[in-house]
Parts: structure tokens; sequence; C-alpha cells
């Protein structure tokens, strides 16, 4: 592995829109096939945009019985990547991708016809399933590779990327992956090929097929480069790299030249659509260094994220989320107090897989309350009002109040540490705008304040946070 990292592996993961049509996909290979001629080459690449939500369609409609709008999907499903295959390939290429493709989409009418006769679908058959996208695409940009004499293949992350089996979102496993991805793609490397591999897809050590959830392509692109200690990562998307906030609503957001691991990943995880949240785990410890590049406009540098920054200044970005529901628990009997109410509640969201995104907590009434997804919020309240039956019963908790009209904002710079009177400054700009502020939640790394405020004030916050913090251009 020593001379590919001397010589500067770079693994490069393309979004779905980077290869959402025949067009996108050859500029996807060719900027592989660039970089290719003075160092090895990765592609990690995601399913044409749009495919994923129609194979979970597909599903759907197998789930419920329904045999026409099933196989429609399917039909469309072929005749896209048909099309896109007769766009990309010289004529000489066609029959044979044809059959891939073919055989693909059969492998996945399968499954769905499975799910169809069951009426039901099991997790582990739905990972098997929507990881097609991710295989067409590969089978796809390989041979398009091959046809301009790039040595290619297609390899399916099932082969190479080990996880546990929580089918939907699965954990990798680093060592038995990180043998994996020396046998299976070391030796594809060594010989000048450029392997292109599925994101999103791997299996558990038995060979049952698992997915690492939505969006999941970054993170598989960043276990295959700490995997083979690669020099670099480069996500290929349809934006310039991190902005200093969402561009649809701050005309003045910039495009930020580094942030660091810790901002990137607060980031992506209070809701920046850059990077999915656990992108950056698998490196940190390596300090493999992450480029966020725009492949419509390859030209621009990008952002580089990096372990440490010199000499960070305040806030360095602000972003938000409107598709939450703030949940609050209160004791209503000193039988039972609030560190205690506290800690079997959050056993019974970590059981439900619900994510907590800000906690804030009341020391005299001992009540809490947290901020979660929406489409977590079925299984979350179900979990707790399972695990707290007795105590709602008998009136020593308060009944669970649910809020679903709220929105997370959160400002995010490694140089908020220490900086007096920067809350202070956060939560007057925010009142100016007359969005009010329903709570309130720093961790101990002052490196985020985030704030839950009503979701009708959610925009002009953001505007009047990222003004007030002198984050723009």
């Amino acid at each position: 592995m020593s001379e590919f990292t001397q010589r500067g592996l770079v693994v490069m993961k393309f979004g779905g829109t980077s290869m959402g049509s025949a067009d996108r996909i050859q500029v996807a290979a060719e900027l592989s096939a660039k970089e290719q001629k003075s160092r090895p080459v990765l592609a990690v690449v995601s399913a044409m945009s749009k495919v994923t939500d129609l194979l979970l369609d597909t599903l759907r409609h197998a789930e419920g019985g329904d045999r026409e709008g099933m196989e429609s999907n399917i039909a469309a499903l072929a005749e896209r990547h048909y099309e896109t295959c007769d766009q990309l390939l010289p004529a000489a290429s066609r029959e044979e991708v044809r059959t891939g493709i073919d055989e693909l989409v059969t492998e996945f009418k399968r499954i769905a016809s499975g799910v169809l006769m069951l009426g039901e679908r099991p997790a582990r058959s739905v990972d098997e399933a929507v990881a097609t996208g991710e295989r067409l695409s590969a089978l796809l940009m390989s041979s398009y590779l091959q046809s301009q004499n790039v040595p290619s293949v297609a390899v399916n992350a099932r082969e190479v990327i080990i996880t546990d089996a929580v089918f939907g979102n699965a954990t990798p496993l680093m060592r038995p992956t990180r043998e994996k991805a020396t046998a299976v793609l070391l030796p594809l490397l060594a010989k000048g090929t450029l392997p292109v591999v599925t994101g999103f897809n791997g299996a558990t050590a038995d060979g049952r097929a698992t997915t690492l959830g939505r969006g999941g392509s970054d993170f598989s692109a960043s276990i295959l480069a700490a995997s083979l200690d690669a020099a670099e990562l480069w996500i290929w998307s349809d934006v310039d790299g991190i902005l200093s906030a969402d561009p649809r609503l701050v005309d003045s957001a910039r495009v930020l030249e580094e942030v660091t691991y810790a901002e990137a990943a607060e980031l992506a995880y209070n809701g920046a659509k850059v990077l999915h949240p656990r992108t950056l785990a698998p490196l940190v410890s390596l300090k493999i260094p992450v480029w966020s590049k725009n492949s419509f406009a390859p030209q621009k540098p990008g952002t580089k994220i990096v372990p440490t920054i010199a000499n960070p200044t305040g806030p360095r970005a602000v972003t938000s989320m409107g598709n939450v529901a703030l949940v609050s628990l209160e004791p209503s009997s000193p039988e039972l107090t609030g560190t205690k109410l506290m800690g079997r509640a959050f056993e019974a969201l970590a059981a439900s897989g619900a994510e907590v995104l800000a906690l804030s907590s009341s020391s005299y009434r001992q009540s809490f309350c947290f901020l979660i997804r929406k489409d977590e919020l079925g299984a979350a309240l179900q979990a707790l009002e399972s695990a707290l039956s007795l105590e709602l019963a008998h009136g020593y908790v308060k009944p669970i109040e649910v809020d679903t009209e709220v929105g997370l904002l959160a400002i995010v710079g490694e140089g908020m540490r220490g900086v007096t009177g920067m809350a202070g400054r956060i939560f007057t700009a925010v009142s100016r705008e007359g969005v009010n502020v329903i709570a309130i939640a720093q961790g101990s790394s002052e490196l985020t304040i985030a704030i839950v405020v009503r979701r009708e004030g959610l925009e002009k916050a953001v505007r009047a946070v990222h003004e007030e913090c002198g984050m723009g251009d």
C-alpha cells in the first residue's frame, strides 16, 4: 500500500446529480481519468438522481399489492438506463452493457416480486434492492471509461465494505473492511485499473446485503479512503463547496476556503447538504484531507476540510433544519427525578434509532426538551410511551408534549470559543426579526450554538444571524 500512498491515491465520490445523465457521467469519468494520469484514482458513485426514490417507490407498490405500479416503475428504471447507455457509449459497446442492465433490473424485479407475494418489505430485502441504482451507475461509468481506453471495472461495495447487521443504517467494521479493500481493490490499482465502486452499500461478514443510510455514498467513499490510506478524498456534487449559509436563503452566502473536520461534521449534522453526517469519522485519526467540489464547475477550487485551522475567528457558517419536532418531558412527582426520567427517555430513543439534534433542560422543574427529525418522531414516541407507560399511567410523568411547528438554527465556528458576547449578539439579531427563541443548546466544545425557533421565523433568523456575524461576501 505504501507506493500508492506515496503516489497520492485519491478517492473521488460522485453524487446523484453528478451521475444524473449521460453527459454528467461522461464528465465524472473524464475528471477521474484526467487525475489518473498522474496518480491512482478510485471512484465511488451514487445512483443517478431520483433513481433511489424510484426503487423505494417500486417496493412500496409491491408491498401494497399494486403489481401494475410495480411493473411500470421497473420498466421506467430500465428505460432510463437504456437511454443513458445509448447516449453515453459507442454502438459497439452498447449490447454488452444493455445485457448488464437487464441482469441488474431482473435481479431487482425478483426482489420486488418477493415483496409483492409477502405483502411486506423485509429490511434485508430492501437493502439488497435499493443498491441497484448504484450498481447501474457503476456499470455505466466503468463501461464508458473502457470505451475511452481507460482500464476500469465496476465493483460492488458489497464485496468490499463489511458492516454490522443494522439493515437500513449499517455501521462499517473497519478492520475487516481494510482487509477486504486490500485484497479486492489494491490489485486493481496496482495494475493501473480505475475501479468504480458502488456507494451506499455493503454487507455483513456472512454476506447479507446492507446499506449505510440515505446519502451514504459519501460515507462509503470515506470508509474506502481510510481503508486504503488515501492521500485525499474529493467529494463532487452540484455546489461550489461548503458555504456560510444556504444560498437559497442568503444571497450573500460565500464559499469557505477551509473548514475543520469538526466544523464540517457539525454543519452536516445540523442540516447542511454538502456531506453525509458520518462522512468524516473514518478520516479524522488518519488526517486525510477532504475536498468538496462542484462537478458542474470543476475549475472552481471548492472547500478543503482539514484537521485544524490556524487562528480561527468567530462563527464560520449558519445552517438550519425545518423538518424537525420538539419533544418535551417533565416529571410530576418526586418519585421520579429528572435525571432518572432523562436516562429512561434516552435509552428508549436509542432503541428507536432516533437521533437527538439538540437538548435543553431546566434545573428547577427537572423538565427537558429535545429535538429530533420528524421522520423519526413516530418511532420515538412509540418507544417513549412504551418505556414510560407505568409512569404516564400513574401520573408520575406529565403527558408528552410535541411541537412540530419549529425549526433548528445552528451557528458553527471553531473561533467562537471564549468570544465574549457572541451569544448575546446572535439572540439580539434573532429578536430584531421578531422571532422567538424556544430552546437553546450549546455543547461543551463551544463549537456550535443551536437555537430552536418557530418554523415560520426560521429563514428570517438565518439571514439575521448571517448578517450580524459578518459571514457573507
